[in-house]
């Protein structure tokens, strides 16, 4: 039964404005407690009930975070499960308001002076505001997670860990006007230790000539010995394969992403490895993306030209130690071809890869979520499905923790306009390997106790250089070629 109005006339004047403002602030920290106190008990012990349960389902998922982080992550991360929270925030910001509104009546607020009621008044609304300003506004960033979810990844069939290893192919899409069709502008396969997230990125120039595809293939049918025909020049290599197969549609019947299916075969047929997932990012959208995050900090040991090529050059992306790069200018590092060479480029690549791995904190992601996720949405495509983003969310927080390593395809060590793919897949897998022994050796994931190995010993036939790089003391140069073997990409450059 509600309890007895209170007869407040015996209480002096300011001990009424006191118990006013008491029932508001019990309101703000404990909803229910004033209904307990003065109102009516029982829709404060429903309060109360609804509080708990909230708290106990909080807790119920840090435990389970604890304890398996990927399996919370991708629970929570679920489309249904984000319109449930959304639709709990809306419910809880407008029963909170009305504990708000019905401690503020049972404060009874005609029978304080006029100062009195005029402040408890003003302060009943700025508590509504706030209280449910910041619930609705949780409930928007959730809406916008779901969205994003619903919109990059999809409900594709998910993909076993090969080796112990998910391998994933990040394109750089290009689709400028003066291109026909998309065209992969670079190419990397980031290879992710599944038990310890530690990475190796494999760089693949877009000139890369006369790919092979696996057995079986409609492409492999296609082009029996490799992606090319007679005077085809830029028409066959590697990064025209997307295009291709985009425009053969009828070599894969019911396939919708012919051409990221055709550019993942080549690779698996270049590397040796099985390509668990692609990753398209549109490098036109990826200033955007950048510019979400804050942009990133780099030291550049040689000034990268903004244009070039059929445009004229605008300026120059100067030397010099962190460097702070908005989604303009590190886009231009990293797709910049003036005055440098493909391999040049496909070196700051890997910056600026590495640079958003390690600078990227859960603390920016929260606070710059919907510029995150608004600008992912128009930039990224993936076949990672939506149950995986758990898996790789745990994944990349691990391998902050780590030194990336990497290996390229390029001169001297492979010609690409005559590759030996079979020297490729045996360096592919000595990298891997080198990567793997770090944990093996002991080293305990953080690569202080084992230094990062350098490639095998090059022949007379095959020497390898290893790039200048500008986390040296005096960085006066970028580099010219990414190297080789197995490298600390903090070698390449300081992110």
């Amino acid at each position: 039964m509600p309890q007895e109005k209170p007869d407040l006339r015996n209480l002096r004047e300011p001990v009424r404005f006191k118990r006013a403002l008491a029932l508001l602030f019990m309101t703000l920290v404990l909803p229910g407690s004033a209904q307990i106190v003065a109102g009516s008990r029982k829709a404060g012990r429903w309060a109360w009930r609804v509080v708990a349960g909230l708290v106990a389902i909080v807790v119920f998922f840090i435990v389970l975070g604890l304890i398996w982080r990927s399996g919370t992550i991708n629970i929570l991360a679920r489309p249904g499960t984000l319109r449930i929270v959304q639709v709990l925030l809306i419910l809880l910001a407008i029963g909170w308001a009305a504990l708000f509104v019905d401690a503020y009546r049972i404060a009874q607020p005609l029978t304080l002076e006029r100062n009195h009621r005029l402040v408890a008044s003003i302060l009943d609304g700025v508590l509504i505001f706030v209280v449910v300003g910041a619930l609705i506004y949780a409930s928007v960033i959730v809406n916008t997670q779901r969205d994003f979810v619903a919109s990059v990844f999809g409900n594709g069939q998910k993909s076993k860990a090969e080796k112990g290893r998910y391998n994933v192919l990040l394109m750089g899409g290009d689709s400028g006007a003066d291109r026909i069709g998309t065209r992969p502008d670079s190419m990397t396969v980031a290879s992710i230790d599944a038990d310890t997230g530690r990475t190796v990125l494999i760089g693949l120039p877009r000139n890369l000539a006369k790919v092979p595809f696996p057995a079986g293939t409609a492409m492999a049918k296609q082009f029996p010995d490799g992606f090319h025909w007679k005077n085809c020049g830029a028409e066959c290599l590697l990064n025209a394969v997307y295009t291709y197969a985009a425009g053969h549609k009828n070599l894969f019947p019911g396939d919708p992403n012919p051409g990221e299916t055709a550019t993942t075969q080549a690779v698996e047929a270049v590397t040796g490895l099985k390509i668990n997932y692609y990753v398209l990012i549109d490098l036109a959208g990826f200033r955007d993306l950048l510019n979400a995050v804050g942009g990133i900090t780099l030291d550049i040991g040689k000034r990268v030209p903004i244009g070039g090529g059929s445009s004229p050059i605008k300026g120059y992306i100067e030397a010099g130690k962190n460097q702070h790069l908005d989604g303009y200018h590190a886009l231009w590092f990293a797709r910049s071809r003036a005055e440098s060479s493909d391999y040049e480029r496909m070196a700051r690549q890997k910056c600026v890869m590495s640079a958003m791995l390690n600078q990227l904190s859960p603390s920016t992601v929260l606070t710059k979520f919907q510029g995150i996720a608004s600008a992912s949405k128009q930039v990224v495509k993936t076949s990672i499905p939506a149950g995986e983003l758990g898996t790789f969310t745990d994944l990349a927080l691990d391998a902050k923790k780590l030194p990336v390593s990497s290996f390229s395809a390029v001169p001297p060590l492979i010609h690409t306009g005559d590759p030996d793919f079979a020297l490729i897949r045996t360096k592919v897998a000595e990298a891997i390997a080198k990567s793997e022994s770090l944990d093996k050796e002991g080293s305990g994931g953080d690569g202080k106790t084992s230094s990062t190995p350098s490639s095998s010993k090059p022949t007379s036939s095959t020497t390898t250089k290893k790039p200048s790089t500008s986390t040296t003391k005096k960085p006066t140069s970028s580099p010219t070629t990414p190297a080789t073997g197995v490298d600390d990409v903090a070698s390449i450059c300081k992110a």
